[in-house]
């Protein structure tokens, strides 16, 4: 630790003493559009991640679709069921990789994570007019499971579906993302025969925009803001973590939601400004 001190210790020296020389008279870098995504394509790159050119046009394409609509009918954007999936985690672990502690002394703190966590695998149906859900996705024997195909259809069919007669169905549309559980041609099935062409999906009536996630209220909004507080209380059982979860959703206030679904409008003109690049930054406001 001595040796850390004292390199630290040069450093700070030697960075100070740079700091007293004048200054080069070369140009600094310029930061522009171009800059910037090149540099969002290397860091992707590193997480398995890809954007593609053709998810610009995507994205232009569905804004100007939903703003014409929007255009026609003043709330169509209040007539969209998004929905969509998230893991909750048992122990809210951290990843290790992106925390540092810089100290001069070790704060001797040991963080034991297992190395397969628990988790819920959780769905939601969000509009204007509430929410539908939550649904746990668990097996048989009532362990929880993550999401595929036949556990999909199964939550429309047994779940959604009655739900949804509790609402006029011929006012609302429904959206989801390219997940392959949701896109098998047996699920575009089902969903169309309830939807008709009201379905926003890749192979639906309207082509959802891959990788764009800014433009889902459960990601934008949903998820953050019950993930912010179901860990409060460090639930001890996953049982707890879905009482908490079931406990949280069901709080959220009408008013909450409609101002969720109003930055939806404002996403899309952003959107639409910046000619289909990814949102940099949120611009939800409560």
């Amino acid at each position: 630790m001595k040796c850390v001190y004292e390199w630290f210790t040069g450093f700070r020296e030697r960075r100070e003493s740079v700091s007293n020389n004048p200054r080069s008279e070369r140009s600094v870098t310029s930061l522009n559009d171009e800059n910037i995504e090149r540099n969002c394509q290397v860091i992707y790159s590193q997480f398995g991640l890809a954007i593609h050119q053709n998810d610009h046009q995507a994205r232009r394409r569905f804004v100007e679709w939903a703003q014409n609509e929007i255009a026609v009918v003043p709330d169509f954007h209040k007539r969209i069921l998004f929905s969509d999936e998230a893991y909750f985690w048992f122990n809210n672990c951290v990843n290790k990789q992106n925390c540092r502690i810089w100290s001069e002394a070790n704060p001797q703190v040991y963080v034991e994570t297992p190395l397969h966590p628990e988790k819920l695998t959780v769905w939601c149906a969000l509009w204007a007019g509430g929410i539908i859900g939550p649904y746990f996705f668990k097996n048989d024997e009532s362990h929880n499971v993550t999401v595929n195909g036949d556990r999909y259809r199964a939550m429309i069919t047994n779940l959604f579906i009655p739900e949804l007669n509790n609402h006029d169905i011929q006012e609302l549309w429904y959206q989801q993302d390219g997940a392959t559980c949701h896109t098998a041609r047996v699920t575009i099935d089902l969903l169309k025969d309830m939807f008709g062409d009201c379905l926003i999906s890749r192979f639906g009536a309207v082509n959802w925009p891959p990788r764009s996630c800014y433009l889902t209220p459960l990601d934008y909004f949903l998820w953050l803001y019950v993930k912010s507080l179901v860990y409060a209380d460090k639930p001890q059982t996953l049982d707890h973590l879905e009482d908490n979860i079931r406990r949280v959703i069901a709080h959220i206030q009408p008013q909450m939601l409609e101002k969720v679904i109003e930055n939806w409008t404002s996403r899309l003109d952003y959107i639409r400004a910046s000619r289909g690049r990814p949102m940099p930054e949120v611009i939800f406001k409560m």
